[in-house]
């Protein structure tokens, strides 16, 4: 029996960035009658040159709604950066960070909407009317994990001596090349799931993870008081974001690194854990994850997972919804 996915069926995504967003496009094709609602990491948030930037909630919006820069997988298509080549020669930066032209745009139209008291769901719901359509049109909502501030913060030691950098500065400006000796969500103790987040989750049928980052995108998603605990009475299933003992793309070995975790299949589910975690789908070269679980409380299947095209994702998508069903 394999999961039908009629209008009632109702799917939970907490997804990060660019393998998130790219899983969601053959979730799109796989479950084309499904309500899908999309928790985005903020996380990665960040405010540079007086603007407040969202990189995995624009990465996420720009994806579905066809305006992403593909080759890149993040920013937009046909941009430029007359506006970064300015602040440059004004000596304005910080310059690892590059904002293209038509990107700035969103941020300032995000930035005057938070300044004028609207929370960052409404203002999200607001920027996805443009790309996703009017909320009575839209195939998937999406949702930040909460309106209050949280960023994720990395505890360094350099020349500099030990010091806590913001993530976007680890990540984009040193490439993860100074190992992390801590990760820490700050704010997200004292943070509150933005309105829609727990209704979304208890009315779903089944809560998938993508391949995202199991640190800083998922975990701190999960981290916000309230969203682990309202996803642990659900039927959950993870698409594994390493295959062969190293991440897809970006540096998600760095941050299990950080935390003490392997970097395998088996270790990113142990992480997770039974508690949370019901299915985990592995790419067929971890097959050792499938015979071997990482935990016996966890359902564990192997099959092809680079999503090499929107049908080879979709293929992927179907079968964490056919685990679903099973599991259910």
């Amino acid at each position: 029996m394999r999961m039908e996915t009629s209008p009632a069926t109702k799917i939970v995504v907490l997804a990060g960035g660019i393998g998130g967003a790219r899983f969601l496009r053959g979730l799109e094709r796989a479950a084309p009658a499904a309500e899908i609602t999309v928790i985005g990491n903020t996380g990665d948030d960040i405010s540079l040159f007086g603007l407040r930037v969202c990189p995995d909630l624009d990465t996420l919006m720009y994806t579905l709604g066809g305006g992403i820069n593909e080759e890149q997988g993040w920013g937009r298509a046909d941009e430029s950066f007359s506006v970064k080549e300015e602040l440059a020669a004004y000596g304005v930066g910080p310059g690892w960070f590059g904002l293209g032209d038509r990107d700035f745009a969103t941020h300032i139209v995000r930035t005057q909407m938070l300044d004028a008291g609207y929370p960052l769901s409404a203002v999200t719901e607001a920027l996805c009317e443009r790309w996703l359509g009017a909320p009575d049109e839209r195939r998937i909502r999406l949702i930040p994990m909460t309106d209050d501030r949280v960023e994720t913060h990395v505890v360094i030691s350099d020349s500099g001596g030990q010091r806590a950098v913001h993530f976007q500065e680890w990540w984009v400006r040193l490439r993860a090349s100074v190992p992390a000796e801590s990760i820490v969500a700050v704010g997200s103790d004292a943070a509150k799931p933005a309105p829609g987040v727990l209704d979304a989750i208890s009315d779903a049928d089944v809560v998938l993870l993508p391949p995202s980052n199991p640190v800083v995108s998922v975990g701190t998603i999960l981290s916000v008081p309230g969203i682990r605990s309202a996803v642990e009475g659900k039927t959950v299933v993870g698409v594994s974001p390493i295959i062969g003992g190293a991440p897809v793309r970006g540096m998600a070995d760095a941050c299990l690194s950080a935390i003490g975790v392997e970097t395998s299949a088996g270790a990113v589910a142990a992480h997770y854990g039974p508690d949370l975690l019901n299915g985990w789908l592995v790419d067929t070269t971890d097959e050792a994850d499938v015979t071997r679980p990482a935990d016996p409380g966890i359902t564990v299947r192997s099959r092809p997972l680079l999503m090499t095209d929107v049908d080879a994702t979709a293929d992927i998508a179907r079968a964490a919804l056919d685990l679903a069903t099973d599991l259910r």
